[in-house]
């Protein structure tokens, strides 16, 4: 007598089980959806930062410092690699020289130029030859006679050449202390150059120099971005670029993960000509998981806003188990018909696009049986 009921009892429950995802799930008569075309192309692309420079070497010489390995991170305006400033020490030290010796000679020139301007050399009564009279007579007596008789000396003519000559010897110590303040401005510029600094706040991004090596003006040492904000970088053809307009948001997926939304934030204005595609970048969302390098894949529509419509059904309308997807069409007298039907994008609410096989006036049955096959309907409530 215990066996049967316990054997009743497993039945029941066994029964109850069998019957309780019709119970959840039960079958109803939907009417199909149209709605805007989602077809879209799927693009590669690769997370960028937001902002990227190459620090390159100014100037020749031996690496003495790098401060930081790939990852590290840097405030504005902090040095990252320096370069040996031995030598340009060194020329500065002599163009320093240089510029003491060229202030000096200009202060010894404005000086003649000032004792000429004052008390001229050719007024002196000591310069000109008195023919063996004191100097008294020689300034009453015989220069005003060399200068009326004689006519080969002009006492102003002589005063000019000195003042001339003094006034030359001024500006030429002028244009040598110039060259030498010059050459030290130089020496400067070529100092500042042995030192790359960040040129704002970011990260190492790769380092191509150790302390040590040698470079040249131009070798790249260090790839350097901003990188608290991230973007996607592709190159679009060109018959989808016109699909786009900056601050347009569109899906897109990191290395597989769930789906995120990105900005059209630029979009170049000229093609590639061997490709014929248009570099777009893409504004990541702040939170997003993602570092440079990264792969990802962009989905762009094929169609603008407002095209063709599209005939959607929810994805439980497809019958299991099935190796084509096929759908139970429910007829006008009420009875139901199996037919294939070609899938197309699926949509975010649960609903998948059906490219052929429906029309939009037509009724399928939703959430069928595995088992179901042409002819079955829901039971009615």
């Amino acid at each position: 007598m215990s066996i049967r009921t316990n054997t009743l009892r497993l039945l029941l429950v066994l029964g109850i089980i069998g019957w309780l995802p019709a119970v959840v799930q039960a079958a109803e008569i939907v009417r199909v959806e149209t709605v805007t075309s989602l077809s879209r192309s799927v693009l590669g692309s690769t997370v960028i930062p937001y902002r990227e420079v190459t620090l390159s070497a100014q100037v020749p010489g031996a690496v003495k410092l790098v401060a930081g390995e790939a990852g590290s991170s840097f405030k504005q305006g902090d040095v990252i690699v320096r370069i040996d400033e031995s030598q340009l020490v060194a020329k500065r030290n002599a163009v320093l020289a240089q510029i003491s010796i060229a202030q000096a000679a200009l202060q010894n020139a404005q000086a003649q130029y000032t004792r000429e301007l004052i008390s001229p050399r050719s007024k002196d009564v000591g310069t000109m030859p008195g023919f063996g009279l004191p100097a008294m007579f020689d300034m009453a007596m015989v220069r005003p006679f060399a200068d009326s008789m004689m006519g080969n000396y002009d006492s102003d003519m002589g005063r000019y050449s000195d003042l001339m000559s003094s006034a030359t010897g001024v500006s030429q110590a002028q244009s040598n202390l110039q060259q030498a303040m010059s050459q030290l401005q130089e020496i400067d510029a070529g100092l500042r150059d042995t030192k790359s600094v960040a040129p704002f706040d970011g990260i190492v991004l790769a380092k191509m120099v150790e302390a040590g090596d040698t470079v040249q003006p131009g070798q790249p040492l260090i790839k350097f971005g901003y990188v608290k904000y991230k973007r996607l970088q592709a190159d679009v053809p060109s018959g989808l670029v016109s699909n786009l307009s900056e601050g347009m948001l569109v899906p897109a997926k990191i290395d597989s993960r769930t789906t995120i939304m990105v900005k059209v934030s630029q979009i170049y204005p000229v093609a590639d000509p061997s490709r014929h595609t248009v570099t777009v970048k893409f504004d990541l969302p702040v939170d997003s998981v993602a570092a440079p390098g990264m792969y990802a894949e962009v989905y762009l529509p094929e169609g603008e806003t407002g095209d063709a419509k599209v005939v959607v059904i929810p994805k439980t309308a497809l019958l299991k188990g099935r190796s084509l997807p096929s759908v139970l069409v429910v007829k006008n007298d009420n009875t139901s018909e199996l037919r294939l039907v070609r899938l197309g994008v699926e949509q975010e609410d649960g609903k998948v696009e059906v490219v052929s096989g429906l029309n939009a006036d037509e009724r399928v049955i939703d959430k069928p049986p595995a088992t179901a096959s042409s002819g079955w309907m829901p039971h009615a409530e």
